[in-house]
């Protein structure tokens, strides 16, 4: 069962740092991540399996929720732009951008699902 408290706190921790790290050379997006998966993976607990699979989520849950954004973007745009042909068209652009974001997001949220992982096991 997923934590989504544990997700959510790590995804924030991860946007803050990451926000920071914009401004302050050394902290970066891969330190971000990791403490953000550390996080989410510490929390959830369950041991190694369950604190890399609530990292994963906590590092891909911006692409995600971005994804879901600019996929509806471009659906309404067909379908306003283009009728109700142009709405499917773009319905089904939407549904390959959205399926593209959550992949390229789980393939970024690798090194957050490692950092939960190690997290995972401090808290069995």
């Amino acid at each position: 069962m997923t934590n989504w408290r544990a997700v959510v706190i790590g995804f924030l921790l991860t946007a803050v740092i990451g926000i920071l790290g914009l401004a302050a050379p050394g902290l970066g997006q891969l330190t971000a991540g990791l403490v953000g998966g550390f996080v989410a993976g510490y929390l959830a607990g369950g041991g190694l399996v369950s604190g890399a699979w609530h990292g994963l989520l906590a590092g891909a849950l911006g692409g995600i929720v971005g994804g879901f954004v600019l996929a509806l973007a471009v659906g309404l745009a067909g379908l306003t732009l283009g009728g109700p042909v142009g709405g499917l068209f773009s319905g089904v652009a939407g549904l390959w951008i959205f399926v593209f974001a959550v992949f390229v997001a789980a393939v970024m949220a690798i090194e957050s699902a490692v950092a939960g992982a190690i997290g995972g096991l401090f808290n069995p």
